[in-house]
């Protein structure tokens, strides 16, 4: 008899970091998001994570401050349609593959307003170069 593990829920820095590095690996590899995340390579990704992490652990674990916009301009998604959409869904995938749990809920809803706020806020594509 298999005996599948459950999931841990977001608790801790590791666990932000685990999220972000996944969804990161994922965006890059993806063949709708990958170019754009490509495109933005000229962007310093060390500075871009740290940002990221230091988002998310103020966000869902109430730690540190929220610095810097959680999706920077540099980034070069799109304001709507199916880029956003299939961010929002990679962000799911990447949260459901590690963790389970009401942390893990809130993050993925904290996603889709993210989503929603950048739509109606950016009122133009940035262009991929």
């Amino acid at each position: 008899m298999k005996v599948s593990a459950t999931l841990p829920d977001i608790r801790t820095e590791g666990d932000i970091k685990t999220l972000v590095d996944t969804l990161c690996s994922k965006a890059t590899n993806d063949t709708l998001l990958g170019a754009r995340f490509g495109a933005a390579a000229r962007i310093h990704w060390p500075h871009y994570l740290t940002t990221q992490y230091r988002y998310w652990s103020s966000t869902l674990l109430g730690q540190g401050t929220q610095e810097g916009e959680p999706l920077p301009e540099q980034l070069a998604l799109p304001t709507s349609g199916p880029h956003i959409e299939h961010w929002v869904q990679l962000f799911s995938s990447a949260v459901e593959e590690c963790f389970s749990g009401s942390k893990a809920e809130e993050a993925k809803k904290l996603a889709r307003q993210m989503a929603t706020r950048l739509s109606m806020s950016r009122n133009r594509e940035l262009p991929v170069d």
